[in-house]
């Protein structure tokens, strides 16, 4: 199973349950057939921003200052958007761009808190703007 999978697996078990260990959360990705190792799963919990709440994992939650850590989005040149986030965001809001399957989209390189989404051409450019704060909004 590739690395972007994994990661949304984990981002809906973590959205759905309450789990507090990364050994229960382990379990949970195997019985849903999704192998990990520990060190994976530590990895994917850093690069998604997951942090532990009320001894649960949780995704940080940005105060009402932006919609799942999506802060901004400016178009570069004719194909390039790129898109701020909140510190250690970028991995999880990449995993729901690239999930919506946006046929403006060609790909997205997500950073700590930057992610480059390349498009189709300049009219998808445009397009793809649109549709990706509609799906953050």
């Amino acid at each position: 199973m590739v690395k972007r999978e994994r990661q949304k697996k984990l981002l809906n078990l973590i959205r759905a349950k309450r789990i507090g260990t990364q050994e229960a959360l382990r379990a949970h990705l195997e019985r849903a057939g999704v192998p990990a190792t520990q060190s994976s799963l530590s990895r994917d919990l850093e690069e998604l921003g997951v942090v532990k709440h009320h001894g649960s994992y949780a995704l940080p939650h940005a105060n009402g200052d932006s919609a799942r850590g999506l802060l901004s989005l400016d178009i570069a040149g004719d194909v390039l958007i790129v898109a701020k986030c909140l510190p250690g965001r970028a991995s999880a809001v990449a995993v729901e761009i690239d999930d919506a399957a946006i046929p403006e989209i060609v790909g997205t390189l997500a950073g700590e808190d930057t992610i480059f989404i390349a498009a189709r051409d300049q009219k998808s450019q445009r397009g793809a703007t649109k549709k990706i704060w509609e799906l953050f909004g």
